[in-house]
């Protein structure tokens, strides 16, 4: 065996054992039984629990995940994403990253399986991943080869998440204002493209996020000195959830085999807690715990002599963003918390 190959199932299984090292710490909170039903994730950063590798983007660099497992896990966080909290309300351990699948204990992909990639979209971005097409094509290679069965799938939850990464690299990209709100329709077109192409592969319950306001992301409230939000960019993102919400409806009058499409509402959840971040014990609400010195530099940045070149604040529970696009852990709990006392069993079983 060449040394090439040596080191990549060294980092390979260095990159695992950070993975179930939080998943062990787990494990007393879930089911010991067979689950009633699988988890499937599909999207981006918001529920990417490891895809990304260690080359592409932060996740897998300190400081994240310092509040949960200890270490950098691959999770854009300081701790769980929105994946882990939707696996734990239905009572799993949080679905494996595919890129583990083949080395993992198989006791392991009975909970279902991630597929998520941090930077990607529905369409291609400026991230080298895979984008959601790609992502539920992966899936049905595995039930090509009876990894998965029609009945696995049946009983399971498809989780889809677009989080807006079409929309910045349409932006970085020269995209102009004036298209904006046609490239919005063609982002909800292939959404529901996706949607319906999980359906044919046998889902039952397929819900898909809202899209959260983006004009209250760091990266836009920092023009205001964290203080405000962005309307004009929280307008256009009302105008997707609108056509979101739409195709959604449509689908679900469309289909009669007792599928049922969902949206799970993250925008109003976002706007609840930050428009009452004290009801939440979160006292900084658009301020990252987690920035650069300067605007080239972001969380986890280092410069050529491995000098950090970023900040940390001293307690990230008591902040809604983690870094400047995703919400701490503290922030995904609040966020949880609101849409399990508004609509959260109703969505999921």
């Amino acid at each position: 065996m060449d040394s090439h190959k040596q080191l990549f199932i060294l980092l390979s299984y260095s990159l695992l054992l950070v993975y179930l090292s939080g998943l062990k710490a787990e494990a007393s909170r879930h089911h010991k039984h067979h689950p009633s039903k699988e988890l499937f994730i599909f999207g981006d950063s918001y529920v990417d629990a490891g895809n990304t590798p260690k080359s592409d983007l932060g996740s897998w660099k300190k400081p994240y995940g310092i509040t949960f497992p200890g270490k950098p896990a691959g999770r854009f966080s300081d701790g769980r994403v929105l994946s882990d909290f939707i696996a734990k309300y239905l009572g799993l351990r949080s679905p494996i990253p595919h890129k583990f699948k083949k080395i993992v204990p198989k006791n392991y992909l009975m909970y279902g399986m991630n597929f998520a990639y941090g930077g990607t979209g529905v369409f291609d971005t400026s991230i080298s991943g895979p984008n959601m097409t790609i992502q539920i094509d992966s899936f049905n290679q595995l039930v090509q080869q009876n990894v998965y069965t029609q009945s696995d799938i049946i009983k399971s939850i498809a989780y889809v998440s677009v989080a807006g990464n079409d929309y910045s690299h349409y932006l970085a990209t020269n995209g102009s204002l004036q298209g904006l709100p046609s490239f919005i329709a063609s982002v909800v077109k292939q959404t529901t493209t996706n949607l319906v192409h999980l359906h044919s592969l046998g889902f039952k319950r397929i819900v898909v996020g809202a899209l959260q306001p983006l004009g209250c992301l760091p990266s836009s409230t920092a023009q205001t000195s964290f203080q405000s939000c962005d309307n004009t960019s929280n307008t256009l993102v009302a105008l997707h959830n609108n056509l979101l919400n739409q195709s959604v409806t449509k689908l679900n009058q469309e289909t009669k085999d007792h599928t049922t499409f969902k949206i799970l509402d993250i925008f109003d959840s976002f706007t609840s807690v930050l428009n009452n971040p004290s009801r939440h014990n979160i006292k900084e609400r658009l301020k990252p715990c987690c920035f650069g010195v300067s605007s080239e530099y972001y969380c986890g940045s280092v410069d050529e002599n491995n000098v950090k070149k970023y900040l940390v604040c001293e307690n990230p529970e008591s902040t809604f963003f983690w870094d400047r696009s995703h919400p701490s852990q503290a922030g995904w709990n609040a966020v949880f918390n609101d849409l399990k006392i508004k609509s959260l069993h109703q969505i999921l079983y």
